[in-house]
């Protein structure tokens, strides 16, 4: 078990990236919470399977998570370029037929994967039978024959704001990677700062008297690239799609980052109501929910899908349930419902940009982006 506040809205994310990719998972954590929770304790809560397998994990600096979570990538690239050249200077001795079909395997489905592993398995046989100083060097590289899942994952004091540069660089990378950014919208771990994600109107440290400029749009951005998956998921409000993000992520091609709605303590409210709040931060428009595959071009589909209903409810209810919004009509009733109503607007506007893409046909929308 991990050491997270009761209800705290990132841990179901781990938890599920775990169960999906957790024999084959190597995660590069930043500091904030999911690391203290994740790394404080000398028995710590990422756990393997009956196989022995489990995530290996790490955490270096708030400011350098991407490119640590990088040299993953860079390093496991090498370790497996390695790897398949040590095996085919020996497939005379291993069996030709198996050391093509290991070098060759798809390895996306997860039935792929396990077939893999069996391939695996009877060349690790092959090779301890051998006296062989060829087959001692593969031996020491050749669990990196069975894909690797590497995930970026922190918050977004770090996404947004400090490691945003790093974060950057990743997603412009084209490399195989996947981010999942737990956004509390809040600094949660250092007490509750604002973050460039914190919404307009919402009190934190240092916006005590309600943050008076939107959240930033990192989806958007990440967008933009056009060759980047992307998908803004609320676990409470859609597993499902929640769910197929996680899975399309990781069998993407290329760099992917998943923007998960994370409630918080900081938030002000009884975590035990949080699925309501998600369902809620959704049907208002205010965290629509989306996935952008650019493989759908291959079948000339729009990339863009909006997984969310048009708003159903206002931005208020939802942000009356919050002391982070609410507490500023008891001090300033006028101020709270200037930044309301402007926070409605936001949403408004964001719904309407979201739309937009959704319904454009591939051209219009790739015309956009470009």
């Amino acid at each position: 078990f991990s050491s997270a506040c009761a209800g705290c809205g990132e841990t179901p994310y781990l938890r599920l990236v775990t169960q999906l990719f957790g024999d084959r998972l190597m995660v590069a954590n930043a500091t904030g919470c999911s690391s203290i929770f994740g790394g404080n304790l000398p028995t710590p809560p990422w756990s393997k399977n009956k196989e022995g397998r489990g995530p290996a994990w790490s955490n270096s600096l708030f400011e350098d998570n991407a490119e640590f979570g990088f040299g993953y990538r860079v390093t496991a690239d090498k370790h497996l370029e390695l790897a398949k050249s040590d095996l085919m200077g020996l497939k005379e001795e291993v069996g030709e037929e198996l050391a093509n079909q290991i070098v060759s395997a798809p390895q996306i489905l997860e039935s792929e994967i396990c077939a893999q592993r069996e391939r695996v398995a009877l060349l690790k046989t092959k090779l301890e039978q051998m006296d062989d100083s060829r087959a001692l060097n593969l031996l020491s590289l050749i669990d990196h024959l069975v894909r690797r899942s590497i995930w970026i994952v922190g918050g977004d004091g770090w996404a947004y704001d400090i490691g945003a540069g790093g974060l950057d660089h990743v997603l412009g990378s084209g490399a195989d990677i996947n981010i999942l950014v737990l956004d509390t919208e809040v600094y949660s771990n250092t007490g509750g700062q604002q973050s460039k994600s914190t919404p307009l109107g919402a009190i934190a440290k240092f916006a005590s008297s309600g943050k008076t400029v939107s959240k930033k749009d990192l989806a958007l951005q990440a967008i933009s690239y056009g060759n980047v998956y992307v998908a803004r998921v609320a676990l409470g409000a859609n597993s499902q799609q929640t769910l197929d993000a996680c899975r399309e992520a990781e069998a993407y091609p290329g760099t992917s980052i998943i923007i998960a709605f994370s409630p918080c303590i900081a938030h002000g409210y009884d975590l035990e109501d949080s699925l309501e709040q998600e369902r809620l931060a959704v049907q208002s428009g205010y965290w629509p929910l989306c996935r952008y595959n650019p493989q759908l071009r291959d079948g000339d589909r729009n990339p863009f899908i909006l997984d969310s209903t048009r708003p159903t409810v206002d931005f208020k209810t939802y942000a009356d349930n919050e002391r982070r919004f609410s507490n500023i009509a008891r001090s300033d009733p006028e101020e709270s419902k200037r930044l309301t109503t402007l926070a409605q607007k936001m949403i408004n506007q964001k719904w309407g940009i979201y739309e937009e893409m959704a319904t454009r046909d591939t051209a219009e929308t790739e015309s956009a982006l470009t």
